[in-house]
C-alpha cells in the first residue's frame, strides 16, 4: 500500500511539474529579428512569465544574437561585458530567478533599431499571501522583488500572487485521490 502512495505522489509531482513551465517563442511567429519590425515590448507586455518557463530566440545566426544584459546595458545597447552570448540562432534559456530579464542583439544598430526586450518574471505564488488584504494607506506596499540584472521589478499586485492552476494540475490532484481512495479500499 505505502509503494502505492509513493507512486501516487510521485507522478503527481512530475504532472505538476510538467504542467507549470511555459514556452514562449520571442517575436511569436516573426522569431528574433529586425526586418518584421516585431515591437518586443508589447510582445513581452502580453505574456506573463514565471519561474521555470522558457524563452525562445529563433533567429538566422548569420544575421543576430542574443546577448543577456545588465539594466544600464539594456538602457544604453552596450555591448560591452554581457552577462551571457548566445549565437546558435535556437536558443532555449529558462527563467530561473523572479525579476527583470534583458536581452538584445549584439549586432551593431540592432538594439538600437528596437531588438530588445525585457522580460519580468513574477514571483512564484507560494512566495505571496493568497488572502492580503487591499490597504488604505497612501503609500505603496514595500517592493518584494529581487532584481534580476541591476532594476527593481514593480510592486507585487494581488492579482499577479493568484496561483496558475491548469487542467493538468486539476487532473493530476484528482488522479491522486482517486488513487488514494482505491488504495484505501483495497487494503
Amino acid at each position: 500500500m505505502a509503494a502505492r502512495i509513493v507512486a501516487a505522489l510521485g507522478c503527481m509531482v512530475v504532472m505538476l511539474r510538467l504542467s507549470e513551465a511555459a514556452v514562449y517563442k520571442v517575436g511569436d511567429s516573426a522569431g528574433w529579428t529586425t526586418i518584421a519590425n516585431v515591437d518586443y515590448k508589447l510582445w513581452a507586455s502580453t505574456k506573463t512569465f514565471h519561474i521555470g518557463d522558457t524563452v525562445l530566440f529563433e533567429y538566422n545566426p548569420q544575421f543576430h544574437n542574443v546577448m543577456r544584459v545588465t539594466h544600464p546595458m539594456y538602457r544604453s545597447c552596450n555591448t560591452s561585458k554581457p552577462i551571457s552570448t548566445f549565437t546558435t540562432g535556437n536558443d532555449s534559456i529558462t527563467l530561473t530567478n523572479h525579476g527583470h530579464h534583458f536581452f538584445f542583439c549584439g549586432v551593431p544598430g540592432h538594439c538600437l533599431a528596437g531588438q530588445k526586450l525585457d522580460l519580468n518574471v513574477l514571483l512564484p505564488a507560494s512566495s505571496t499571501p493568497l488572502s492580503e488584504p487591499p490597504t488604505s494607506s497612501s503609500s505603496p506596499p514595500p517592493s518584494t522583488t529581487i532584481p534580476a540584472a541591476g532594476v527593481p521589478g514593480p510592486s507585487p499586485s494581488h492579482a499577479a500572487s493568484l496561483p496558475r492552476v491548469t487542467a493538468t494540475r486539476i487532473i493530476a490532484v484528482a488522479a491522486l485521490l482517486v488513487s488514494l481512495a482505491f488504495t484505501n479500499f483495497a487494503s
